[in-house]
């Protein structure tokens, strides 16, 4: 009899490459996979992975072996799912990620109602960039994720997700407090066209976002600096580094020197859940995804009366 946690161990070889990246994959040690592989050698009496330089590969057996375990898992999510919707209930664990702005401006409050709603739901949320929490929810790492796409830059989702939009967040300029432009009620992105910029590192969503907006407005962006989180980015513009793109969902209070400028053609980005798609019927997701358009639409409100 194969062990179910003994194939779900190498289907996480097979997705991730490699035995440490599936440790972190399953949040083991890598000596724990390498048990449960060696387990299921035993177990089938075949030789499942072969040495390949300073790592593994998967064996003609062993990719034979992880094509029926990716099946298998899939039907285990499927009947997990029909389990959990026929007790109707929002049961088990919930893995979730989130990128930074939505990990604190939606999370606290939507896993505080979750946690009171249904103490039987147990709750784990992971803050990760959305180009690692696609594949992540895909490879079934994690359960849902929040992720964003901008106006004018939409986020391919693969065809085997479900999503729900749950809010637009608006986005701003944040510019020292003696810039020519602080004092104004609106700026077009034109209008910063000889300011240097300060960015999300090269190769992330959001910066190649910028480079294409504000070059499609005629700007070719000069940027100075480049930071992960937004209070990064706006601690270098008070500080007078630069001008920096400022979402407002998770901002907060801006820094002392800072002035913050709506853009005279909104700019937002949309955010939205997204899941798998067989998943779709554990009242779980449902939960967390009310719970999340609930605190969305919360943010939505205090922005228009802000």
């Amino acid at each position: 009899m194969l062990n179910l946690e003994r194939l779900r161990t190498l289907n996480a070889v097979a997705r991730h490459g490699s035995v440490s990246a599936a440790a972190d994959g399953l949040h083991v040690t890598t000596s724990a996979v390498s048990q449960q592989l060696a387990k299921l050698e035993r177990e089938t009496g075949q030789r499942l992975l072969a040495k390949n330089g300073r790592g593994v590969r998967l064996t003609d057996a062993g990719r034979l072996l992880a094509e029926h375990a990716s099946r298998i898992l899939s039907q285990v999510e499927l009947a997990q799912a029909d389990l959990e919707a026929q007790q109707g209930q929002a049961v088990g664990e919930l893995l979730l990620g989130a990128f930074p702005t939505a990990a604190r401006g939606l999370f606290p409050t939507s896993l505080a109602g979750l946690r009171r709603d249904h103490p039987q739901l147990r709750l784990r949320l992971e803050e990760m960039e959305q180009d690692d929490a696609v594949p992540r929810v895909v490879r079934g790492d994690i359960d849902l994720a929040v992720v964003l796409d901008w106006y004018n830059k939409p986020l391919p989702v693969p065809a085997e997700l479900a999503k729900e939009w749950l809010l637009d967040d608006p986005v701003d300029v944040a510019v020292p407090a003696g810039h020519p432009l602080a004092g104004r009620d609106h700026v077009a992105l034109e209008d910063f066209a000889d300011d240097e910029w300060i960015s999300w590192p090269k190769g992330e969503f959001c910066h190649d976002w910028l480079m294409l907006t504000l070059r499609g407005k005629g700007v070719e962006p000069r940027i100075s600096h480049m930071a992960e989180e937004h209070h990064t980015q706006l601690a270098l513009v008070a500080a007078g580094l630069g001008v920096a793109v400022a979402p407002r969902l998770g901002r907060g209070p801006v820094p002392e020197g800072v002035r913050v400028v709506p853009v005279r053609h909104t700019m937002c980005r949309h955010v939205y859940a997204i899941w798998r798609a067989d998943a779709g019927r554990r009242p779980s997701i449902r939960a967390a995804v009310d719970a999340l358009r609930s605190s969305g639409a919360a943010v939505a409100r205090q922005d228009r009366a802000g």
